[in-house]
């Protein structure tokens, strides 16, 4: 009976101590919990309080072009627009950004004309055509591209692409825009494919079976049922390569020519704001008016970046809408 007695109350003290160990597990687990969410939230307030202090230092720095009365001597927003010459060294400085937007332009049409419809057709033929082995070596392979460094691409541009280039449009000068932007392209096919070539996959199959059995081929149903069910993350895509373009500085710096023009020939060479910047804040003076410019030009940059990632978000969840109602 006293055997029987203490196994009776060895029971109850193993079911205790299992509850008791599994509110610790719990509690254990929870404490983990929040040291994660913790530390996650404190990386996320650290990237933004970055992100702030990094555009309140830009625009403190570009601020006396604004207000301070000894720079807008020189530099201000009418000398900018005053005159069409760069020349920011000399007895005379002469600030004109004109050249400098003209060659942003220019090289950023001719990337995007590149590598718009490389990167989409790309990102279908990967999605919709592409047997299982090429689509597993293709999408790696071309985001591989994205892990090649700017001064690499522009390096390549200065050697061998302007020669090319030169040899096939008899261009006068081998470094020009179209030398640039076809280099800046090969740095954007990646991120337009990437995103497009997801949000391909993301359709759902139904979408093309219901074409297929329709009697449409596949090119068709890729065409007109695949490609603009995708829409959003496409044009997501294309416009994440456009931000790109737009802020990239070492293979315009090395491929352009850095020649600060105003011309309509894509033959030119021509001068970016971000090579710019590159290319002359190392050697500028702190505080002079050509500190404040570059600064200047540094907030133009951010401020077209960040429209174009205001304007994707619009036109995406527009585009979202869209499709959804229909």
């Amino acid at each position: 009976m006293s055997g029987t007695a203490s196994l009776l109350d060895t029971e109850p003290r193993r079911g205790t101590l299992a509850a008791l160990g599994s509110v610790a597990r719990r509690r254990a687990r929870r404490v983990r919990e929040a040291m994660i969410a913790g530390l996650l939230r404190g990386c996320a307030f650290s990237a933004v309080a970055g992100l702030l202090l990094i555009i309140v230092f830009v625009l403190k720095e570009a601020m006396p072009v604004l207000f301070d009365a000894a720079t807008r001597k020189e530099a201000s927003l009418a000398a900018y627009f005053a005159t069409s010459m760069w020349q920011p060294v000399g007895d005379i400085p002469k600030y004109g950004i004109l050249p400098l937007l003209v060659g942003t332009l220019k090289v950023v049409v001719v990337a995007m004309a590149f590598a718009i419809p490389v990167g989409v057709m790309a990102a279908v033929f990967a999605s919709e055509f592409a047997p299982a082995r090429i689509r597993e070596a293709l999408k790696p392979a071309v985001e591989m591209l994205a892990g090649i460094p700017s001064v690499v691409l522009g390096f390549f541009a200065l050697i061998v692409m302007a020669s090319w280039v030169q040899a096939i449009t008899g261009a006068h000068s081998r470094l020009n825009a179209v030398n640039a932007g076809l280099a800046l392209g090969l740095g954007v096919i990646p991120t337009i494919f990437s995103v497009s070539e997801d949000a391909l996959r993301a359709v759902p199959r139904s979408y093309r079976e219901a074409s297929l059995a329709l009697g449409a081929s596949r090119w068709a149903t890729a065409w007109n049922v695949t490609l603009p069910a995708a829409g959003a993350g496409v044009a997501a895509g294309i416009l994440l390569g456009l931000a790109r373009a737009v802020g990239e500085t070492m293979i315009v710096l090395m491929a352009s020519g850095n020649a600060a023009i105003v011309s309509r020939d894509l033959l030119d060479s021509v001068r970016t704001l971000s090579a710019s910047i590159a290319a002359e804040l190392a050697e500028v003076v702190v505080g002079s008016p050509h500190y404040a410019t570059l600064f200047f030009l540094g907030a133009i940059l951010f401020a077209t970046t960040f429209i174009i990632n205001v304007v994707a978000g619009l036109f995406v969840e527009r585009l979202r809408r869209r499709l959804a109602g229909a």
